[in-house]
């Protein structure tokens, strides 16, 4: 009776030190408890999560870190570095070994008062219902308690003499009770889930598991759920191995714990080979109440249209339905929760377009400006968070930053989708995402309608069936994290900054004659854009395209290309905007390989998709190598020569090039959607400056013929190549420092003095450009280019200074860090002159009112 009543005190008091009322600061704004901005979107939380299932802990390692090197800690030669190098790795795995014990023994806390109870008149679970749920934790705990008491005095006496390769091969050998917790995984976890259903005590206990923190640190305690904890095991053996890896690489040959280190790693390789195919399943499938397997089978972050805001959204497609969620923000310690915002069984989902009654929802587009600046920031800040790293003690500032960044790039990740993907259930009801790539839409679209084909029954689940599954999709999930750049790891690849070059050659394989085309779309700053297009290809099998892209690359590491036909049934065209109606032949995508695209040489590959293959080549050129301005060898042209020396060579007061282009843009351009912001084919850009250099006499003619984008691209290749930029290397810092005034009467003064103090050459063309962009912008509800589209796009090209000056002036060494450094400024400035009144430039020259000053 002392027993039970002792028991019953333990579960009690298990009960009663937790506070069960989860804090919520969610993803959206459906509630008192989330938060939106002021245009009504959500504000996105920082979200500190582990990629892996088990939850990240507060301890000042962490789950999976090692201590790193203090400084100056390894001198001397390979031997006693190769030493120090096994004893940080030895005593990082020790610290996380005392973390896994504390869950280990967190774990059996609840399982001793458990069984005691079983045996009496008020039994919480059944004596068979703890031993399945339990089973071998106690035995593993024994195990790496005994491990870790062997391990920590070598640790502390550590010398050259020091062996522990005997310890981590008994522990290997001992993976046997490891095998045996495997095979019984399942069951224990079916096994607390429907005891966590039928009784409310055991699910009390079991989401609120206290874990102690290491022994130096203080109160960090942390609070984790049963099934959190139970997987601990499986995770702890991939982490052994890893490890066994590391010491053995600083291990030498002829130590003797090289040899038993070597048989420890044979062994647990050869375990984890064995029950990965057995744990993988599991990750993945939920058991229905009727026995049935639910397989997650796709998940991933999608933007929701809701109330008329931008919700992000975690979305779950199972072999039977489609499960929207939210992630609830939960409060310090707390493992992370999903919502429920509503679910669509397969067998009621349709993808048909709107009925005429029901009036599409107005998808509102931010001004591409506004983007920009997003990037731009995010440019900074990664700059920034570089350099703070070299710091000293600049690990604090990193975090910050590192948070600050997180802010941007989940606002940037919210608001650039504008691609509709609408569903529907039975009802009538509908539910629209927005989706930035058309490739992963038709992946989402794909994968529904292929589960579809299978003889799916409709359902309706309870609320606690939902809450089970809801609460599964924490376990179960592939995507653990947004997709942006600062959850990755120092050690993640950053992607590819600078341009690509691709050539799409050529396609095979259609069964029948098409208008055909493709598409290219690269991932930046966490999602994917469509970044060129082909010309259509009329009426074939086999269309040769043979053109060739410049793509801005930040930070990708992905190329997608979709094959389109295109299509003419106006009935078929949808009414939400920016739909693309035309139907998708085929899709694949390549990863960004640097080591093979960043050769001199085109890189030649073929992508297959669905029967049909497209060849391609593809060439990266880096931001630092794309943004120097490298002088003609040839004075004869006009690209690379110094401005100068052109209108003086052709008697004119601004280049013929650029009067030209100008012309032809204002005669059949203006109207033109995204007019210089859209790249041409760089083949006939190329083609273009190969006229204007060797002055050909059919110029005209060319021009009349080519493609409009590919003659603002040549105008923009002009500026770009220029071997000083049109205002100069001499006069950018005093350009950088005038923008930057406050005072405007202070700032009108200076801008007007540095457009006096340029070159007439310099300053004429300038002018031209300037007055030419404006009447840009005048048309900006047609062709979507406003003023600061503009600037954005002219800034950069007509400021940026040449290498020479850039190493001269300022204390960066990089193009790629001038370029995410000053490009704000320089698009400021331009933004500046094209918001000013019309200059003259007889006025300007005249106007004594301007402060003259040296400059």
């Amino acid at each position: 009776m002392a027993i039970f009543f002792e028991a019953v005190c333990v579960i009690r008091s298990l009960l009663n030190t937790h506070d069960f009322n989860y804090t919520t600061d969610g993803y959206e704004g459906d509630g008192p408890e989330d938060v939106k901005s002021q245009d009504g979107s959500e504000t996105m939380p920082f979200i500190d999560e582990s990629p892996t299932m088990s939850p990240q802990l507060c301890t000042p390692q962490g789950d999976a870190a090692s201590p790193s090197p203090p400084e100056g800690l390894l001198p001397g030669g390979d031997t006693e570095k190769g030493l120090e190098m096994k004893k940080l790795v030895l005593s990082g795995f020790l610290a996380s070994e005392e973390i896994y014990i504390n869950q280990l023994e967190a774990l059996l806390l609840p399982m001793r008062p458990l069984k005691a109870a079983a045996t009496s008149s008020q039994p919480v679970l059944t004596i068979q219902q703890v031993e399945t749920i339990f089973y071998k934790i106690q035995d593993i705990f024994v195990i790496h308690k005994e491990f870790y008491d062997a391990l920590y005095p070598h640790i502390q006496q550590w010398d050259e003499k020091v062996t522990v390769g005997h310890l981590f091969q008994k522990l290997a050998s001992q993976l046997g009770v490891y095998k045996a917790f495997v095979d019984n995984y399942k069951v224990a976890l079916e096994t607390a889930e429907k005891c966590s259903q039928a009784n409310s005590q055991f699910q009390k206990i079991s989401e609120n598991l206290k874990v102690k923190g290491p022994k130096d640190s203080k109160d960090c305690t942390t609070t984790n759920t049963m099934e959190a904890l139970l997987y601990k095991p499986i995770d702890r053996v991939t982490r052994s191995t890893l490890v066994l890896h590391d010491l053995l690489k600083h291990t030498p040959k002829d130590h003797p714990d090289f040899p038993l280190l070597q048989d420890a790693l044979r062994i647990s390789q050869n375990f984890l080979s064995s029950i990965n195919e057995e744990i993988d399943p599991r990750r993945t499938a939920v058991t229905t109440p009727k026995g049935e397997a639910r397989q997650l089978v796709k998940d991933g972050f999608l933007v929701e249209l809701s109330d008329c805001s931008r919700k992000l959204r975690h979305v779950f497609l199972f072999t039977d339905l489609l499960l929207c969620a939210k992630m609830k923000k939960t409060s310090v310690g707390r493992q992370q929760q999903y919502e429920c915002k509503w679910y669509i069984p397969l067998a009621d989902l349709a993808f048909q377009t709107l009925d005429d009654s029901e009036p599409s929802p107005h998808v509102q587009v931010l001004p591409e400006h506004e983007i920009e600046e997003i990037k731009i920031k995010i440019s900074v800040l990664k700059s920034e968070i570089q350099k703070e790293k070299k710091a000293p003690k600049g690990q604090s500032r990193v975090d910050r930053l590192r948070k600050k960044m997180n802010e941007q790039e989940s606002w940037l990740l919210l608001h650039s989708p504008t691609i509709p993907f609408r569903i529907h259930n039975k009802h009538g009801k509908s539910f629209l995402f927005l989706i930035s790539s058309d490739y992963e839409r038709a992946e989402w679209r794909e994968s529904i309608q292929r589960l579809q084909k299978n003889d799916i029954q409709s359902c309706v689940l309870s609320s606690v069936e939902l809450q089970v599954l809801t609460s599964s999709c924490f376990k179960l999930r592939t995507v653990h994290n947004i997709p942006v750049t600062s959850y990755k790891d120092d050690e993640e690849t950053p992607g590819l900054n600078g341009f690509l070059h691709v050539i799409v050659r050529s396609a095979q394989g259609f069964k029948e004659s098409a208008n055909l085309y493709c598409t290219l779309e690269v991932d930046s700053y966490g999602y994917f854009v469509s970044k060129a297009k082909t010309r259509v290809f009329r009426d074939t099998t086999e269309p040769t395209w043979n053109e060739e892209f410049e793509i801005e690359l930040e930070g990708s590491q992905c190329l997608r290309i979709l094959c389109y036909e295109t299509c003419y049934d106006k009935s078929k065209i949808s009414k939400d905007d920016n739909e693309i109606v035309d139907k998708i032949m085929g899709k694949g995508q390549v990863q960004l390989d640097p080591t093979t695209v960043q050769s001199k040489n085109w890189h030649m590959d073929v992508i297959e998709m669905n029967g049909i293959k497209v060849e391609f080549s593809m060439k990266f050129t880096s931001r630092d190598l794309s943004l120097k301005r490298t002088p003609s060898k040839k004075q004869s042209g006009v690209f690379g020569v110094k401005i100068n020396v052109v209108t003086k060579r052709e008697r004119s007061k601004v280049p013929y090039i650029v009067r030209q282009c100008i012309e032809e843009v204002e005669k059949r351009g203006i109207d033109e959607v995204g007019i210089y912001r859209i790249s041409g084919v760089a083949t006939d850009i190329q083609t273009l400056k190969a006229a204007f250099d060797t002055n050909t006499k059919d110029i005209l003619v060319m021009l009349s013929d080519m493609d409009i984008n590919a003659i603002a691209g040549t105008l923009k290749l002009y500026f770009r190549e220029l071997p000083e930029p049109l205002l100069t290397d001499r006069l950018y810092p005093a350009f950088m420092e005038g923008i930057a005034l406050s005072d405007p009467a202070a700032k009108e003064n200076c801008m007007m003095h540095l457009l006096r103090s340029l070159p007439d050459p310099n300053l004429i063309t300038f002018l031209i450009l300037l007055e030419h962009l404006k009447r840009v912008a005048e048309k900006e509800p047609i062709n979507k280019m406003s003023l600061h589209n503009l600037a954005t796009v002219f800034g950069p090209t007509l400021l940026r200074p040449s290498e020479s000056e850039i190493a001269k002036t300022l204390s960066i060494t990089t193009a790629s860090d001038i370029w995410s450094h000053d490009v704000m400024a320089q698009v400021q400035v331009l933004l500046y002159y094209l918001q000013h009144p019309p200059i003259s430039f007889a006025e300007l020259k005249r106007n004594t009112l301007y402060f003259s000053t040296d400059v």
